[in-house]
């Protein structure tokens, strides 16, 4: 936080708005510039920009979504709770995104929607996903970590039907809450809208009964109160002037760890497709041998936090009770028990990040 996001969110308090005006409208075009989209619409949250996107993508009952095991568990479950079923297609081993050539090889028949995670920040690759899904599937690319990515040349959220962001604090911007959808299809910016605003229309033309008095709304379609606050939209503003400077940073950072720990013997380092600059929302490593919990453990006795991103949403117990199984997805798996992600935020000093790097080092050498 600076100076300024301070400002902006104090000149918010101070307007006429505190719910969704101004502010709200400023961040989506705002949004838009940034990703080369058609248009975003803000969300209360990253998991109710995938909710609201998979109702306008139609995924509801009787419906097929295929998605990736490594993610958070919103990805799947927000499609559970509109009916449809879910398909759960392993990643590839590099770069830990939804592999095409097995989305080609498992896609049902009556698959409707594919979604994609930018796992850890790196940009997935839609064009070879869209030639392994065919015209008629819609792709909902799950950037909740990549905003500020590109894939050669087109930024994250130009590229898929549907594209969603988080702005958790923990991601590249942030409104404290909050998320988004962009699209490449305008026609869909009414939809999002009023799906975030309980399905609410106000259009004199669309209404049913146009003439019950210049107050009357309608509920037309089902929806959720998932607006995003005037005041934190205020902040996302002004978080993403620095988005550049961000991302910038992020990148020096992986290029260190990368740097530092090449070499290592026991760890494999992420990798970023050619052509594409990952965000880096997370650096994770893989620690391999069985040691993942010893060094785990290592860091947190010295002071440094890690993490594990992320346990495979199909063996969570919401899902084995539906039928899901270990063994579905062994990659994924696989790639879990030796997965551990480091330190990696924008304002990591290179003194702290250089005591990461010194006490993986001691204890990988052990």
């Amino acid at each position: 936080m600076t100076e300024s996001d301070i400002e902006a969110v104090a000149a918010a308090l101070r307007s006429d708005w505190l719910t969704t005006g101004p502010a709200v409208d400023a961040f989506e075009q705002a949004l838009q510039l940034v990703t080369h989209s058609a248009g975003a619409v803000v969300m209360s949250s990253g998991t109710a920009a995938l909710h609201a996107a998979y109702a306008v993508a139609g995924v509801g009952p009787d419906r097929d979504l295929v998605t990736s095991p490594l993610t958070f568990a919103s990805t799947a479950y927000t499609a559970l709770q509109l009916g449809a079923r879910v398909h759960f297609i392993d990643v590839d081993d590099v770069y830990l995104t939804l592999d095409p050539r097995l989305v080609k090889e498992g896609l049902p028949s009556q698959a409707s929607v594919v979604t994609t995670i930018d796992y850890a920040g790196h940009p997935s690759d839609i064009p070879s996903l869209r030639e392994a899904v065919g015209e008629s599937t819609t792709i909902v690319q799950d950037a909740a970590h990549s905003l500020g990515g590109v894939r050669e040349g087109s930024p994250v959220g130009s590229e898929a039907d549907l594209s969603i962001f988080s702005f958790h604090p923990v991601k590249s911007i942030t409104t404290a809450e909050g998320g988004a959808v962009t699209f490449r299809d305008s026609k869909l910016k009414q939809s999002l809208s009023e799906f975030r605003n309980h399905g609410i229309v106000r259009d004199p033309h669309r209404l049913r009964r146009p003439t019950e008095g210049p107050w009357h709304q309608e509920m037309q379609s089902f929806g959720f109160n998932y607006r995003l606050p005037d005041v934190l939209a205020a902040l996302g503003l002004s978080q993403l002037q620095r988005l550049t400077e961000f991302i910038r940073r992020r990148n020096e950072l992986a290029d260190r760890y990368i740097e530092a720990l090449g070499e290592l013997s026991g760890v494999i380092l992420p990798q970023v497709r050619p052509g594409s600059t990952s965000a880096w929302h997370l650096f994770p490593i893989r620690i391999l041998h069985g040691r993942r919990r010893e060094v785990f453990e290592g860091l947190q006795a010295g002071g440094i936090q890690p993490q594990v991103h992320y346990f495979p949403v199909h063996l969570h117990p919401l899902f084995e009770d539906l039928g899901y199984k270990r063994g579905m997805c062994p990659v994924a798996e696989r790639a879990y028990e030796d997965l551990l992600s480091i330190p990696l935020y924008p304002t990591l000093t290179e003194s702290d990040q250089e005591r990461v790097i010194e006490q993986l080092l001691s204890l990988l050498n052990e």
